[in-house]
């Protein structure tokens, strides 16, 4: 399998690891299975403190890790400039980024404030653009762009609010970017994961009660997990892929098809 992916020693820089049960954890530890050298960037301090721990607790080597908060563009440049310092050249980034304000998750959307809005955009779709812009120059020998979507992008999810509109948003941006790249062969794509339990989900008032509708109503009769959106994402970004580019691969047990 490790030869059908052909991510063995590429360098992929994996963003938004903020503890075990993140998405983009998931991303990383399937990563470390194909072979990659991963590359993580954080925010804050006690983000990269729980990531060091996590990676001793498996007894696994980053390749680096570096500060970035994708909320400022001198930033993005700044941690994308160290990485091309040390590598030389990337063959993919896992966009794994987004966040609301709570008081923007409560009550109506009609309520949303416009500073919430604003950021919510800023955080979870603009991000994306930036990054894209600041490692294109990286990826040489062309590469991979995945974002994390959910399917309150196209479904009025409660509770979800303004962050359904920055994940359309998000999924926009993707087909756009995917235009734009691919004539220097970077594909981009976003992976549309099933509900699972991440520190961003518990903001989701009524984040149980998906969970149960979609064991009760999505085809396979579960929730999907970590591992099975992590396996997903290097599938897209890798070799058995190549021919892929603009799309939302939903990996949430088929919840997406159902009336």
């Amino acid at each position: 399998m490790e030869d059908l992916l052909k991510l063995k020693d590429k360098n992929i820089v994996v963003m938004g690891v903020a503890n075990k049960r993140s998405l983009a954890w998931g991303v990383a530890k399937s990563l470390y299975q194909a072979g990659a050298n991963v590359i993580f960037t954080y925010r804050k301090e006690r983000s990269y403190t729980k990531l060091q721990k996590l990676l001793e607790e498996h007894s696994l080597e980053a390749k680096m890790i570096v500060q970035c908060d994708v909320n400022t563009d001198e930033s993005i440049q700044e941690a994308f400039k160290k990485i091309g310092e040390e590598v030389d050249c990337i063959h993919g980034v896992v966009h794994s980024i987004a966040f609301a304000h709570a008081e923007d998750l409560k009550g109506d959307f009609v309520e949303t404030s416009r500073d919430g809005f604003a950021f919510a955009q800023d955080t979870s779709a603009y991000s994306l653009v930036a990054v894209a812009k600041a490692s294109r120059s990286l990826m040489k020998e062309g590469g991979s762009l995945i974002a994390m979507s959910y399917l309150g992008a196209e479904r009025v999810v409660d509770g979800y609010n303004v962050m359904g509109v920055a994940k359309a948003s998000l999924e926009a941006s993707v087909r756009y970017l995917a235009s734009d790249l691919g004539k220097d062969n970077i594909r981009v794509n976003a992976i549309s994961a099933g509900a699972v339990r991440t520190l961003a989900a518990k903001g989701v008032p009524s984040f149980n009660e998906i969970l149960s509708k979609i064991e009760k109503t999505a085809p396979l009769r579960k929730n999907v997990t970590q591992e099975e959106v992590g396996d997903m994402t290097i599938a897209m970004m890798s070799h058995l892929s190549r021919g892929v580019t603009g799309e939302i691969v939903y990996v949430d047990s088929g919840y997406n098809i159902m009336g």
